[in-house]
């Protein structure tokens, strides 16, 4: 049990921490919907009826889409894009291991590399293509739950539902979506950035602390 958690240490951390904010989100998001839903003449609800609700698909997964929609981009870019200092950054010369095209040949090689054929070409693009599927089963389950929340509270002030045509020519979601986007932009940007300047002693995310500047790469 000790080398398991010492060998998946980091991935256990912040999967500990996405609970804790899960159900940070789930009480005081369920204690807000509530509030609103009696300002509005509605009536308060279970917690249980609360997993369903409008409101807690679009919050959860308006989230969960600019995150995957930001590392599937980065993943990408990442292939053919450079920033010169960068530790997120390939270097400029020469191949790079990640460019070297995979051999079959090798101790413990994944079975898509000794299969070849479709199976290879699948998997030596599956972490962008997994990232961008999940941003669109994301950004439809935040579409679902926003719609849904938007039409429930029409009701509540007797306006007419919508149709989801129609939601999708309106603003509210796509703020909702672009807020979130701007600021997983601006945070890859950031760390894009500053680990050109700045350095923590340990991380992989950072250059050695004694690194040039110009140094590409970590």
């Amino acid at each position: 049990m000790k080398k398991f958690i010492h060998q998946n240490s980091l991935s256990i951390v912040f999967f500990l921490l996405f609970l804790v904010a899960m159900v940070g989100q789930i009480i005081f998001g369920f204690h807000e919907y509530n509030n609103d839903l009696v300002d509005n003449g509605g009536t308060a609800i279970q917690i249980s009826d609360y997993f369903s609700s409008g409101h807690f698909i679009e919050a959860t997964f308006e989230n969960w889409e600019s995150e995957f929609l930001q590392m599937g981009l980065f993943v990408w870019f990442t292939i053919f894009l450079k920033q010169k200092g960068s530790s997120e950054s390939k270097g400029f010369d020469g191949e790079e291991e990640v460019d070297r095209e995979p051999s079959p040949n090798k101790k413990s090689v994944p079975w898509p590399v000794k299969k070849g054929g479709f199976w290879l070409i699948l998997y030596k693009n599956s972490l962008t293509i997994t990232l961008m599927l999940l941003f669109v089963i994301s950004f439809f389950l935040h579409l679902y739950g926003s719609f849904k929340d938007e039409n429930l509270f029409n009701s509540l002030k007797g306006k007419p539902e919508i149709s989801i045509l129609e939601y999708l020519g309106e603003s509210r979601f796509w703020f909702e979506s672009f807020q979130n986007w701007q600021s997983e932009f601006i945070s890859v940007f950031a760390i894009v950035v500053l680990s050109i300047y700045l350095r923590q002693k340990g991380s992989s995310q950072s250059k050695p602390v004694d690194a040039p500047h110009e140094k590409t790469g970590e």
